[in-house]
Parts: C-alpha cells; sequence; structure tokens
C-alpha cells in the first residue's frame, strides 16, 4: 500500500513541482528552509489577494476578513488592500491592526466577553461594527454610548442551526455561549433594547453556524431564519459570519467562496430579504488556510514493533489542531514533490506529550529521512494563530512568497523573546 504523489489541489495556487524541488511564488521551498530555518510557516501572497477579491466581489462591502485564522500585520494590510473589512475578536487583535494602518472605519469587533476597555477602545477609534453578544454588554455600552461617542452595531444571534462539524466548533445551536437565542427571544428583547439606546445605530443581525463547513445548507437555514427573524425592522445589513471549510486531505471537499457567496445571494431571494439590505460574511480559513504551509526538519526516525515515527522539529506548538479537534493533513517531501509515497510513518513533534502527533499516518518518500525537509499543507488557517510556547518552544518566523521574492512578515521567536516577560 502506498500513496501517489501530493496534490496540487491541496497546495497555494502558484506552487510548482518538479522531480527534484517545490516552489510557490516562484521561490524553492528548500532555499526557504535553509534561508530562514524549520519549523517555518510559507505564504503564498498571490493566493491570499485572490480569496479575498473572490469574497469581496461575492458579497457586499462590509465582508470581512476573519483574523482569528490568521493576523499578523503584513495579514491586515493585505486583506484592506484588497477591499475587507477586518474581524477582530480581542483587545489584542484589535490593537494589531489599528498598528498595521488599518483604519478603525474598516474593523469589526467581536468577542462574547469584551471587557470595559476593550469596548471603550473600539468606541474611541470609531470601529465600524461592535457585534453585541449579551445583555451584560449591553449594559457595559449604556455607560460608555452617547450622542457625542456614538456607536454602529450589530447584533449575535443564536438561530439554532446545528452544523454539520466538529462539535468543539460549533457555534449555531441553542446550548452554546454566544449570541441571543432567536427562539427565547432574547434576540427580539436585544434588538429592542439596542435600538433605545441613544447614540447607538443597530444594522442588523449578525449569526456564525460554526467553522470547517462543507454544506452550505446550514448556512442556507440560518439565513431563512435571520431574514425571517428580521422581517419588518429597518435594518440595512445582514451577516452570515463565516466557517466555510477548506479541503485538508485527498478525498475532501468544499464549496469556493464564490460558489458559497452565490448560494446565499439565491437563498436571500428565494426568502424575499429586500435587494437593498448588504449580505455579508466573515470567511477567515477560506482565505488563509489554502495559502499557508508549514515546512519542518526530520530529526529522527524510530522503527517500532506497530509503526514507524518521524520526528520532526516543530509539533502540537505551531498545529495543535490534530490534538485539539484531530484534524487531518497531508504530507509530502519538497526534494521530491512528484515521487510516489510509500513510506507509511506517524509524523509526530518534539515536544514531551505521546499525543504530540501532526499526522497518525503520512505517507513519504521511500527515501524520506533525517534531515528531510516536509512540508504539511493547508497549515495556513489556525496554524501560528493557535501556536503556543509549550516546552518554552520558539514560535516559527512566517513568510510571504510573491513574483520569485520572499519576505520575513514575523520573525522566529528568541530565547530573548521568552525571557522578556521574567520580573
Amino acid at each position: 500500500m502506498g500513496a501517489a504523489p501530493i496534490l496540487l489541489t491541496l497546495l497555494a495556487d502558484t506552487a510548482a513541482l518538479s522531480a527534484s524541488e517545490t516552489k510557490v511564488g516562484d521561490v524553492s521551498l528548500g532555499d526557504l528552509a535553509a534561508n530562514y530555518g524549520t519549523p517555518l510557516f510559507v505564504y503564498d501572497e498571490a493566493t491570499l489577494r485572490a480569496r479575498c477579491r473572490e469574497a469581496a466581489s461575492v458579497f457586499d462591502d462590509g465582508v470581512a476578513y476573519a483574523s482569528k485564522a490568521f493576523l499578523c500585520g503584513a495579514m491586515a494590510r493585505l486583506a484592506y488592500e484588497e477591499g475587507l473589512c477586518i474581524d477582530v475578536a480581542t483587545g489584542g487583535e484589535l490593537d494589531i491592526v489599528l498598528r498595521s494602518g488599518v483604519p478603525a472605519s474598516r474593523i469589526i469587533m467581536h468577542g462574547n466577553n469584551k471587557a470595559h476597555n476593550e469596548l471603550e477602545r473600539a468606541i474611541a477609534v470609531g470601529v465600524h461594527r461592535v457585534v453585541v453578544d449579551n445583555f451584560h454588554e449591553i449594559e457595559r455600552l449604556r455607560t460608555l454610548v452617547t450622542v457625542e461617542r456614538p456607536l454602529h452595531c450589530l447584533v449575535r444571534v443564536t438561530p439554532g442551526v446545528e452544523a454539520h462539524t466538529h462539535e468543539f466548533v460549533r457555534t449555531g445551536q441553542e446550548d452554546t455561549k454566544f449570541g441571543f437565542s432567536v427562539a427565547s427571544g432574547d434576540a427580539r428583547r436585544a434588538v429592542a433594547a439596542l435600538n433605545a439606546m441613544p447614540g447607538l445605530s443597530l444594522h442588523g443581525v449578525h449569526a456564525h453556524i460554526g467553522s470547517q463547513i462543507f454544506d452550505v445548507a446550514g448556512f442556507r437555514e440560518s439565513l431563512t431564519i435571520l431574514a425571517t427573524f428580521t422581517r419588518g425592522d429597518d435594518f440595512d445589513e445582514l451577516c452570515i459570519g463565516g466557517g466555510l471549510g477548506v479541503p485538508y486531505v485527498e478525498g475532501e471537499s468544499a464549496p469556493s467562496i464564490t460558489e458559497w457567496g452565490t448560494a446565499m445571494r439565491r437563498a436571500a431571494r428565494d426568502v424575499g430579504l429586500d435587494a437593498s439590505i448588504r449580505l455579508i460574511a466573515e470567511p477567515g480559513r477560506a482565505i488563509v488556510a489554502q495559502a499557508g504551509l508549514t515546512l519542518y526538519r526530520v530529526g529522527a526516525v524510530k522503527a517500532s514493533a506497530l509503526r514507524t515515527y518521524m520526528a520532526v522539529d516543530g509539533g502540537m506548538s505551531d498545529n495543535p489542531r490534530p490534538v485539539l479537534y484531530g484534524s487531518g493533513y497531508e504530507a509530502f517531501d519538497v526534494a521530491q514533490p512528484m515521487a510516489t509515497r510509500p513510506q507509511s510513518v506517524r509524523l509526530v513533534g518534539k515536544h514531551c506529550e505521546s499525543g504530540d502527533v501532526l499526522i497518525d499516518e503520512a505517507w513519504l518518500p521511500a527515501t524520506t529521512g533525517v534531515d528531510s525537509i516536509v512540508a504539511t499543507p493547508v497549515t495556513g488557517a489556525y496554524g501560528y494563530a493557535m501556536a503556543s510556547n509549550y516546552n518554552r518552544a520558539t514560535r516559527p518566523a512566517v513568510v510571504f512568497v510573491a513574483d520569485g521574492r520572499a519576505r520575513e512578515v514575523l520573525r522566529r521567536e528568541t530565547f530573548d523573546d521568552l525571557a522578556r516577560l521574567e520580573v
């Protein structure tokens, strides 16, 4: 048993394979590993820009990049340049987006437990929208919003839709920490409370049903509930959230951003949503996942009675998704990307955990071994964003590649960086 060469469809748009080299953005991945070290996150700028433009074209103005998927100053600027707002969920995300030069008027503030100082700063800088999540937040806003300090907002509602995805990333069902329930009447009470607040302009509703969703049926159901709920309200905006999935391994498929947006526009017409209401969304993973990959250097190979373990110089500190969600990935050797992959290994990290497994059964060329550079594709979302310093590991560098050039957008952490927090 074995596996065919890596599928080009799992790689960035500009990926090019030869017998002895893999290039992305016309830059050799082997050269990047040599120049910047490993682990290393590599993003194809052309793919990032293409996905951003796709979202901007199929949804109305106000469509946002969900920055939790991957955020740094360069990414925020890129999404803004391509016409998107930036969705943030914490004071830290708000801060780095503002530092990147994105105007506050293109930032949307989320969060199920926004602190007083986070709301205060969002209002002071004049963000595009605050998405209101609960009644305690409404009470905080009463002390902050005035006619002189106005606020534009959406209200997050829970439509009661159970998306077909991992239970940890479902957010649209009744039993969730997010938003106001439509079924219980809380959503309607929240709308009334916000509409009565001087200085606050409520533009519409927002819902998010989950992440890594392959079927648009759940989005269609949610949109129908939102359209019915808001019929008669004088709203000018409706946000269906994000959560569109991407293929991670051979055999998976997902709608494109265009197919998703087209289906949502059709659903909006079918339920009679007023054509003047802006239909917006918040894609994150669908913009950055396929654009990114991670490079590792193999440090050890160990054969046991049951399997062969291949250990790389990263692991759960730079990609916790396999541990958290049982997420699947593929792997390939960047020096022989077109070779068949007959070698079955458990690709593991360097951390002191038996569960530090990147790929339970990875297939690689027979000659891949110690010192080989192995890539895991489709790691552009929730890799660096969820990276940790477990075992005092330093977070990897991030490079963007385009037109034969590489630029470092996040440098590799150093031990001195970690020691700066000591007091």
